[in-house]
């Protein structure tokens, strides 16, 4: 059991936000392979909400084409409501990783015009070679979505355990519109995230650095 604890305990260590790829597209089997260990995730009453809509070859070109242009000049039309405000810890961390980032691609804090291009890459799915779209269905609410959520979590540990970098991206899902008519998506699924995915560029300097992680005691309230 320490064995399995062991191994599962580097994937996760392994796993982090790719945000930079080789063009080379993942095979079809090894792809399946990911969804196939994915779906053993946990959901309420074995729903299994989740559905992935996944783009190969031109897709994935026309797709990043068209959600760059809109990302523009479109207003942002999520399913789901983003957060409201990020305080406290959060706040920090989030900030902590925009600045790590930037940091690492050598984008100075007061260059507005370089953050708002690299902010730019996350539609053009960091030139990943594939993007999931997930979504659920929306009579199942917050719960669906929270199912979906351990699904992405299964997605990209699996895909690391393979040598697949991934990354989760809810700005993806702000312009659900566009994505529900390009994807044949229907109007009663909730548009969750994208995961762009493929082989991780290990050079590029966007993937030199790593995000801390709270202490198990900072998350932990014992009562006994």
């Amino acid at each position: 059991m320490t064995q399995s604890y062991d191994t599962l305990h580097d994937i996760l260590t392994a796993r982090h936000s790719c945000r930079a790829y080789l063009p080379d597209p993942v095979p079809d089997a090894v792809i399946t392979r990911i969804v196939t260990a994915a779906r053993r995730a946990p959901s309420w009453c074995n729903a299994q909400p989740w559905q992935l809509e996944i783009t190969r070859g031109a897709a994935t070109d026309s797709l990043r084409a068209a959600l760059t242009e809109a990302a523009q000049g479109t207003a942002p039309q999520p399913d789901l409501d983003w957060p409201a405000k990020y305080t406290g810890a959060y706040a920090d961390r989030r900030r902590t990783c925009g600045f790590q980032l930037y940091d690492a691609v050598g984008i100075e804090k007061s260059d507005r015009a370089g953050r708002q291009a690299q902010m730019l890459r996350n539609y053009a799915f960091f030139d990943a070679p594939h993007v999931a779209i997930l979504h659920a269905p929306a009579e199942l609410g917050p719960y669906g979505a929270m199912d979906s959520g351990g699904f992405v979590t299964a997605f990209t540990l699996a895909a690391t355990s393979l040598g697949i970098g991934t990354i989760a991206q809810a700005a993806v899902a702000a312009f659900a519109p566009l994505l529900r008519e390009r994807l044949g998506i229907a109007e009663d699924r909730n548009i969750l995230c994208g995961i762009s995915f493929g082989y991780p560029d290990p050079d590029n300097p966007a993937n030199s650095f790593r995000t801390e992680r709270a202490d198990a005691d900072d998350i932990i309230g014992w009562h006994d």
